[in-house]
């Protein structure tokens, strides 16, 4: 099995930690508009705990842009580990709250990981370098 390159790896993480962040940035500009900072660190920290953990229990790096399992378990941990540790840490765990954060990171955290699936079915990497072939551009590496 190849190994994802390590850029691959890194824009992977960081999609998914914008994704958290984006939560994190949509209820401080819906809710607390006039408080600082710190309170989207509040936020984003017991999701990002959880997307850390969803890397882990999926091994993440070995397969960083698939939808499943890779995408369903980050999404997953993501979610249940930053509702718990919201709740454990006691900031509060609305049902509508769950309900937002569950749809707005299945969304994100599956809905980049649909996209690339989608570019790699409708224009896989074979008919990129055979296209340059024929084009008489050199084949970049494999």
């Amino acid at each position: 099995m190849n190994r994802p390159r390590p850029s691959v790896v890194l824009a992977a993480a960081a999609a998914d930690l914008i994704c958290v962040l984006a939560l994190a940035v949509g209820g401080y500009q819906t809710h607390d508009a006039g408080s600082t900072g710190a309170t989207v660190l509040r936020i984003v920290w017991p999701f990002a705990a959880g997307l850390a953990l969803g890397w882990l229990v999926s091994r993440a790096w070995r397969r960083p842009t698939a939808l499943w399992p890779t995408g369903v378990v980050v999404w997953g941990c993501a979610w249940a580990g930053g509702v718990v540790l919201r709740v454990l840490t006691d900031q509060g765990a609305a049902p509508a709250f769950q309900i937002v954060s569950f749809g707005f990171l299945a969304v994100t955290l599956l809905g980049w990981r649909g996209v690339v699936a989608a570019v790699s079915v409708i224009w896989p990497s074979e008919r990129r370098h055979r296209a340059q072939a024929l084009r008489g551009a050199p084949p970049r590496g494999r």
